[in-house]
């Protein structure tokens, strides 16, 4: 069951993801649209998860930093 309110670090947390994945999306020469083709979702999607709308869930952050060529630490470490 979710927390809600969700806590104030928690929300950080998620923008550093987000600022994470576009970092490393950039880094590999990848569009929004690149990626998500490469992970089975939508560029929207991407554009929310770059900009903390919503949370990516484990297998798409595993998707994602497959895609980008990082260990996936590299994106939530």
């Amino acid at each position: 069951m979710p927390l809600d309110p969700v806590p104030d670090w928690a929300l950080a947390r998620q923008q550093v993801i987000g600022e994470r994945i576009r970092t490393c999306r950039r880094a590999a020469g990848l569009s929004q649209v690149q990626l998500g083709d490469l992970v089975g979702r939508d560029h929207k999607t991407i554009h929310r998860y770059e900009t903390a709308q919503t949370s990516p869930n484990l297998l798409d952050l595993i998707l994602i930093a497959h895609a980008v060529g990082v260990p996936l630490a590299e994106l939530t470490g």
